[in-house]
């Protein structure tokens, strides 16, 4: 959006940093709550999943690089550039249980009312519909809490299983984008995947 805009922005800033990150309620006893120190091991596992490697780009090597990681979310949150969970079984207090998951929103763009959203799943999680409640949940802390108006999901077109989680989610297919993430093996079309304010999410 263009400075000094007549236009305000879609949501006003200060509005994500100002607040404690939430802990969100999934069924099944899961909930999504903030990473924390004693995560780094999810991480790590997470870097040496074949899949998760392939698709999310995530390359940890070592506990100290996950800790690492796990300060730049909170980082990122006070600086209102992302918005990042753990998917993990409810704990209680300030432990939480184990994380089986990451979820979130990169490039938020409070100004434009914009994000997308990024996930994995460990493979023991994987199956149980997890990843679909999640996407729900987020969505709606999205669009109703935090007031954003136009939420993204891409993925490669040579991911069916982020096809289907979309699908299940609520996200409308809008189109192809071509040549548009580079992968090991080449540059690979994405699928663009949207929720909007209105929509009526599943």
């Amino acid at each position: 959006m263009i400075a000094n805009s007549p236009i305000p922005p879609a949501v006003p800033a200060g509005q994500l940093a100002r607040t404690p990150q939430p802990v969100l309620d999934l069924p099944h006893g899961l909930e999504l709550r903030p990473w924390l120190p004693g995560d780094a091991d999810a991480l790590v596992a997470a870097g040496q999943d074949p899949a998760i490697r392939q698709w999310n780009l995530l390359h940890v090597e070592s506990l100290d690089d996950a800790r690492k990681r796990i300060e730049r979310m909170h980082e990122r949150w006070q600086a209102e550039q992302g918005a990042i969970w753990a998917i993990a079984r409810s704990g209680g207090g300030d432990c939480g249980g184990k994380a089986m998951g990451l979820i979130g929103w990169n490039d938020i763009d409070l100004t434009g009312g914009s994000a997308e959203i990024v996930y994995w799943i460990l493979p023991a999680a994987r199956g149980g519909g997890v990843v679909v409640e999640a996407v729900k949940r987020i969505g709606r802390w999205a669009l109703e809490d935090l007031g954003l108006h136009r939420l993204r999901l891409c993925h490669s077109v040579a991911n069916p299983a982020s096809c289907r989680v979309a699908a299940k989610a609520g996200y409308s297919l809008e189109g192809t984008m071509r040549g548009a993430l580079l992968h090991a093996d080449g540059w690979h079309d994405q699928h663009l995947h949207a929720l909007v304010q209105g929509d009526s999410a599943s």
